[in-house]
Formats: structure tokens, C-alpha cells, sequence
């Protein structure tokens, strides 16, 4: 039956071909038997013409194609054919797709479900017709759509959201005809196919409706609705799957409705042991030293994406060539997470002073982070320029945390305070350095005050909602006692940072030195001096016990 139907397929898909083949050869034939009926007087003129008239034929059936495409059979509209692949081409399969367990786990279920719809349809259910993903751009929403058609043995279609969106008026609804008639006649011959469209909010963006009309991208969107609403009268066994990095508050609610998109898997970036799975994947695919341990790298690579940890190991590949090394090492890792997330060192010319003002800034900053912030440690302090700035303190979370309190977002003004602090302790001035620091130290306190309600005064209540059109229902009274307690909680932080570093004089002379000689301090370094000083790393005790971290 399957072959039959492949059969009927195939001449679906190439009978235009065939028809020309026989008709050429059948014309061809009538030409020969005539020229040999023909005297030979007028059987030497008609081949001497024969060239020339070729050359005629060739120019009008190009001119005829070119027509007969651009207007009859869609033109600008039309489908790239090589957007569909075989099952047995795409070669990813569930085992394939590393730290996203949870997500793999419910689009196993849809695949099952694929191989056995009988069962289901035997007690009145009905297979998923749409899928949506959701998650962080480089977590395998992609791979894992390849995985389920080659698990499932179908063929899959992949299209960009953005391919169906043209400046030409139905364009992009005669793309989505042509794509779902594609995949029917797939289904029909394979048992069934996957259509996969990528960066789907740019196609399936919440529709407005004006007096100039819908506009070209609601007419699209709709021709997608229609045609999703029609597979559940085929026996044609097709699944949309959808992927998106927006949040799902941007679709359209008829696209989230129940008979299209019938499922939402969350895929969220890897946990610990997702990203140590990770890093001996890619790890495998290059020479490295036996001794690295990956475990160690996983927790340096908190709230990384499988695409990040992929771009670490090949980024330390081409650090290690450069060093004219055999194998990777922990110190060539460790130096592409630093050029990824800070940016390559820049050869500047700095004078001593600018210099020394650097050091002791990146100093503060150091110093703070370790000594009060309850979930970050300093990976690295360096005063070489990257990007745009002259020095950094590299901070990484020791572990996972997926919301932030008081005592975090306080620690957080802090650090951001702590160069301007140090500045005017050494220098009794300040620099443009603070800049990107008082943004980011003012955004924090402002969304502790107006959104989550920790100021002094007590007002509680997300107060942005106010904003814009609405911002004459926020008295001046009110707006004046949240200004007051976002400048109160800036002054609090910039005082007990003040005392901290005033009371550690000594570890401050003594990092701003390091930082002057060594131009870097790595993390076992920083360690050490805090250690020779008689400090313990806080943040053991505050996670292995509970205990509060130290007041200053």
C-alpha cells in the first residue's frame, strides 16, 4: 500500500517532466519520418533553417517559463523545494539532544503518540496537531524538532517565520498554502510529516486592525490559521511545531487556542548536571587534557545555553592552536568564557595615573563582592581594556538561583558602588568610570521601590503601571516618597560600602599592589591574599548553614 502510494506520489511530483520526456520523443519521431519523406532539395533547406529555428524555440519557451512562473504558478510566492528533508537526512535523535531532559521527556510522548495514533483514536482521543516551543535562543528548540521527525521517521519541512513575510500583498498566505500542500502530499506519501517554523512571533505577533486594513502581516497569520484549522479534517497525520524566543504574551490567542497549538514545552537552559553533560559532549569532539574536570567548568557555566557551552569549547580550541598547544586545557577554558563574556584585551596606551585610579576602582569592586554578596564570587579581577572599559571584576554565581531577594539586590548596589567609593577614598575624586555603575545601582534600587515594594516607607505595589498615559493617576506626593526611598537605599549601600573598605585598608592597599604588578588576578589568587589576611570565603557558610553574612 505504502509503495503504491509513494508511486502515485512520484508521478504527482514529476508528471510535468514526464509528459515533456514522452512528447520530445514522439515530436522527435514525426520529425524524422517526414524529413525522410521530403525530396532532397527541400529536405537540405529545412536543416539548414533548423538551427535558427532552435535558437527561436529555446528564447520564446524561456520567455513563456519565466511568465508562467512569475504569474501562474505563485513567482515571488513561491516555496523553495529544498526546505524539505527526508527523515533518514536529518540524523538527530533523542539521545542527541543533551541538558533539556525535561522538555525531551514531553515531546517523546508526541512521538509515541506518532507511531501509535491508533490507540488513541481507538478511545475517541485525537493527536496533537501543533507544538510551541518556548525558551533562551541557543537552548535546542531546532535540534530537538529534527529529533522528533527522525524518531517518528517522517519527513520534516523547516521554514523561518520571516520567509513568509514579503512587502507584495498575499505573498506570504500563498507561501503557507504552498507549505502545507507540500506537507500533505508528504504525509500522504511518508504517513505523516513535520512542519517546523522557526522565530514564529515574526509572523504570529498579536493582529491590529485599523481603517487602512488588516496589512500583509495579519493576512498571512490568517492563511496559517485557516490552514492549521483544516488539519483536523485530514487523515493525513501532520504536526506544526512552532519555536519562539518572545514570551508567549506577544501571540496571537488564536494561535494558542486548543486545535493548534495543542501543547507548549518550556525549554529552559541547563541545570548542573545538564551542563556538565554538555561540556563532556563537546569536549569529546576535541583533544583535551584528562584532567579537566568538568563538573568544575558546569558550575563556572551557571545560566549558560548548550549554544554558549558549544561556543566555550570551540572557542578554547582555537586558543590552544594559537598557543601552539596539542590538547585544551582549564586555562584555555577558562580563557574563552573570559573572551566571550569580556571581550578580547585591548592594546591601549594609559598613563600611570589612569592606571593606578583603575586598579584601585576594580579594587572596590573586588573586595565587596567577596566579602558581602551572598551568591556571587569573583571569578577574575583584571585593569587590561576590554570593550569599553579599562578594567573588570568578573563575578559568577556559585549555583542556581531563579529569583533574587532584598539582601541579593542590596549586595548588587553595593558592588555597583564600590569603585565610586574606592575612588574618592584614595583619590578624593572620581571618574567617568562610574558612569554604567550609577545606571545599573539606580535601575536596582528604583525596581526594588516602585515594583517590589522594599522601601522604608513602606508603600507597597507595582507603581510603574502608572506610566505613560496613566501617569496623572501618580500623585507628586507619591512619586516624591518613592524617589526618597530609592535615594535612601543608594545612600545606605554607599555608606556601609564606605565602612567596609575604610575597615579593610590594609586588603585594599594590598589588591590595588596585586592589580598594579600582575595586570590580572585569577580566582585562586584572589583566594589566596583574602585568605593571608585571615578571610573565609562567606558564601560557604551562608549556603552549607544559613548563617547571615557578616555585617560591615
Amino acid at each position: 500500500m505504502n509503495k503504491w502510494r509513494r508511486l502515485r506520489l512520484f508521478w504527482m511530483d514529476h508528471w510535468f517532466k514526464i509528459t515533456i520526456i514522452l512528447a520530445s520523443v514522439i515530436l522527435v519521431g514525426l520529425s524524422w519520418w517526414g524529413m525522410a519523406s521530403l525530396e532532397s532539395y527541400y529536405r537540405n533547406i529545412t536543416l539548414a533553417q533548423l538551427p535558427l529555428q532552435m535558437i527561436i524555440m529555446v528564447i520564446n519557451a524561456v520567455v513563456f517559463a519565466y511568465i508562467y512562473m512569475l504569474l501562474f504558478r505563485g513567482g515571488l510566492g513561491k516555496m523553495d523545494d529544498k526546505k524539505s528533508i527526508k527523515a533518514k537526512n536529518v540524523q538527530v535523535k533523542f539521545s542527541d539532544v543533551i541538558g533539556i531532559d525535561e522538555a525531551k521527556d514531553e515531546c517523546w510522548e508526541v512521538v509515541e503518540l506518532i507511531k501509535d495514533h491508533a490507540r488513541l483514536k481507538k478511545i475517541g482521543g485525537r493527536i496533537l496537531r501543533g507544538i510551541l516551543m518556548m525558551g533562551p535562543p541557543g537552548c535546542g528548540k531546532t535540534y530537538l524538532a529534527k529529533a522528533i521527525a527522525t524518531e517518528a521517521g517522517l519527513p520534516f519541512l523547516s521554514m523561518a517565520a520571516s520567509e513568509f513575510n514579503e512587502i507584495f500583498v498575499g505573498v506570504g498566505a500563498s507561501r503557507v498554502r504552498q507549505l502545507f500542500k507540500k506537507a500533505t502530499r508528504l504525509a500522504y506519501g511518508f504517513g505523516g510529516c513535520i512542519v517546523f517554523i522557526d522565530e514564529l512571533d515574526a509572523m504570529g505577533q498579536k493582529r491590529t486592525f485599523n481603517q487602512f486594513g488588516s496589512g500583509e502581516g495579519n493576512t498571512t497569520q490568517n492563511q496559517l490559521l485557516v490552514a492549521m484549522d483544516g488539519l483536523s479534517d485530514k487523515a493525513e497525520n501532520i504536526i506544526v511545531i512552532g519555536a519562539t524566543n518572545a514570551s508567549e504574551d506577544i501571540l496571537d490567542p488564536a494561535l494558542l487556542r486548543p486545535g493548534r497549538f495543542d501543547r507548549k514545552v518550556y525549554i529552559k537552559k541547563p541545570n548542573l548536571e545538564g551542563r556538565e553533560s554538555l561540556f563532556r559532549y563537546y569536549l569529546s569532539k576535541v583533544k583535551y587534557e584528562a584532567a579537566i574536570d568538568c563538573k568544575r567548568l558546569a558550575r563556572k557555566a551557571v545560566d549558560k545555553s548548550p549554544a554558549d557551552i558549544e561556543n566555550i569549547v570551540k572557542e578554547s580550541a582555537l586558543i590552544a592552536t594559537r598557543n601552539k598547544k596539542d590538547v585544551v586545557g582549564l586555562r584555555d577554558l577558562s580563557e574563552a568564557i573570559e573572551r566571550i563574556e569580556l571581550g578580547m584585551k585591548q592594546k591601549l596606551t594609559i598613563n600611570a595615573r589612569e592606571r593606578e585610579m583603575t586598579a584601585y576602582h576594580e579594587t572596590g569592586h573586588l573586595i565587596v563582592t567577596y566579602l558581602s554578596h551572598p551568591r556571587d564570587d569573583v571569578f577574575k579581577a583584571s585593569i587590561i581594556p576590554r570593550k569599553s572599559s579599562l578594567g573588570v571584576v568578573h563575578p559568577t554565581s556559585i549555583e542556581e538561583w531563579h529569583g533574587r531577594d532584598r539582601e541579593t539586590m542590596f549586595a548588587d548596589i553595593k558592588i555597583c558602588l564600590a569603585g565610586y567609593v574606592a575612588e574618592k577614598i584614595k583619590f578624593n575624586t572620581t571618574t567617568t568610570g562610574v558612569t554604567s555603575d550609577f545606571k545599573q545601582a539606580m535601575n536596582v534600587a528604583h525596581f526594588m521601590v516602585w515594583v517590589l515594594g522594599m522601601g522604608s516607607s513602606g508603600m507597597i505595589g507595582d507603581y510603574t503601571i502608572y506610566k505613560d498615559s496613566n501617569a496623572l493617576f501618580l500623585s507628586e506626593d507619591v512619586k516624591m516618597r518613592l524617589n526618597q526611598d530609592v535615594d535612601k537605599i543608594l545612600r545606605e549601600c554607599m555608606t556601609e560600602v564606605d565602612a567596609l573598605l575604610r575597615k579593610e585598608k590594609d586588603l585594599f592597599e594590598r589588591f590595588a599592589h596585586e592589580l598594579l604588578t600582575k595586570q590580572e588576578l585569577d580566582y585562586d589568587e584572589i583566594e589566596a591574599i583574602f585568605a593571608e589576611f585571615g578571610k573565609v570565603n562567606p558564601r560557604r557558610s551562608y549556603l552549607t548553614q544559613g548563617t547571615e553574612l557578616p555585617k560591615v
